[in-house]
């Protein structure tokens, strides 16, 4: 790309996952060597939403309904945010100098019937990034994947399939990434197989709600609520049965499912529940559907990254139920809580240089596809020729200094 080893493409990813907390934002120094991405980290920082916005977006999502009206108001308002949180990146990660700015924005609608995803919508007008920071930007990251057959998620399949071949050939075992969000969800990546990625259910969605209703918490904090208690074999037996468990991959899930009156009608009929023993029961939950699916595939390690990572009865849970080692991405040198940030950043980077940002064999699309809709800058937009052949590793590098 004629630009020296030493100061790279420097990319803004920005994202805001289905528990609605705030903006992760990561700033990456990326460029190519032969056919590896290589990816320094300059670091990450969570923006948490204002307030009122936080409160509209939650209002707004299923089961409740949203006018035209306030769809608008809120894309603008997550549009303006996100441009406050890329202009804080460039300035305080990046040094005052990125190139772009990636956004996988805030999804508030994921319209899946029959196993097949019909649509799904992001907010957060991206010309509003662009007019606060000058720089292009590139939004709508999933609709293309969707457009193409696809589920336009897991997009982290691209990121964890690039960064773990290495290592699962290594071991010659399978390797799985593990996020932890609102909802969790898997890649499994082999030595040379296509990897597999899909949602396995639900991560914090069910607990942070379960915590607001028991204690007024957005969430169980440091698992203290599920510690104390002990987890109903009647409510878990009915939440595992489940259809969307058995279902073959590729699959994807959202909030439209997982959500409050889907854990009324698992209630409902049942010996009432205690606080603690609802908590300890969706914390075991989660940790058994993850476990099941990394067992199914005969994994051997799982890299954990999320907010769920820093809930120690869901990470003692997980343990617990894996026969497999147990890390998080920090250990193998990735911000965990930066990953999905890091990723978008990536995302961003593979369109730039003309790369497909999927992987067919985990979105469940036609074929690999280049993502995203681009937002000129302040300036005409000047595309670099594309990189020639594909890209099939990632190797996080130490930020220099």
């Amino acid at each position: 790309m004629g630009m020296s080893a030493s100061h790279g493409f420097r990319v803004i990813g920005l994202i805001s996952g289905t528990s609605v907390d705030g903006i992760d934002v990561a700033a990456a120094d990326l460029h190519a060597e032969d056919g590896t991405v290589v990816l320094t980290p300059l670091g990450e920082l969570d923006v948490p939403y204002p307030e009122r916005l936080r409160e509209g977006l939650l209002a707004a999502l299923p089961p409740n309904s949203c006018t035209a009206g306030e769809l608008t108001r809120l894309d603008t308002g997550v549009g303006q945010a996100f441009a406050d949180a890329a202009a804080r990146g460039a300035a305080e990660l990046a040094g005052g100098g990125a190139d772009l700015v990636a956004s996988l924005g805030q999804t508030v609608f994921h319209w899946v019937e029959d196993g097949h995803v019909r649509g799904t919508l992001q907010l957060g007008q991206p010309a509003w990034i662009a007019e606060r920071t000058g720089l292009p930007v590139l939004a709508d990251l999933r609709a293309r994947d969707v457009a193409a057959g696809g589920h336009g998620a897991p997009l982290a399949s691209t990121f964890d399939q690039l960064w773990l071949r290495g290592l699962a050939q290594d071991g010659g075992r399978p390797v799985a990434a593990l996020n932890l969000g609102g909802i969790a969800n898997i890649t499994v990546v082999t030595g040379d197989e296509p990897a597999i990625a899909y949602d396995t259910g639900p991560a914090n969605a069910l607990l942070d709600l379960a915590a607001h209703r028991v204690s007024g918490q957005r969430s169980d904090v440091d698992g203290r609520l599920a510690l104390g208690g002990s987890v109903r074999a009647d409510l878990l037996a009915r939440l595992l049965a489940d259809p969307y468990f058995a279902a073959a991959p590729p699959k994807s899930t959202g909030k439209e499912y997982f959500n409050g009156p889907y854990l009324d009608a698992a209630l409902a009929g049942l010996p009432p529940v205690e606080p603690g023993d609802l908590l300890a029961t969706l914390t075991e939950f989660t940790a058994v559907t993850v476990a099941g699916e990394c067992v199914r595939h005969g994994v051997a390690t799982v890299i954990a990254s999320g907010g769920g990572v820093a809930n120690p009865a869901l990470m003692t849970a997980l343990a617990r139920n894996l026969p497999s080692v147990l890390k998080t991405s920090d250990d193998l040198g990735l911000p965990g809580a930066g990953k999905e940030a890091y990723l978008t950043a990536l995302l961003g980077w593979l369109t730039w240089c003309g790369v497909p940002g999927t992987v067919p064999s985990a979105t469940g699309a036609r074929g690999p596809r280049l993502l995203g809709a681009l937002v000129p800058g302040a300036g005409p937009l000047i595309l670099p020729a594309p990189l020639g052949g594909t890209v099939t590793r990632l190797r996080v590098a130490e930020k220099a200094g």
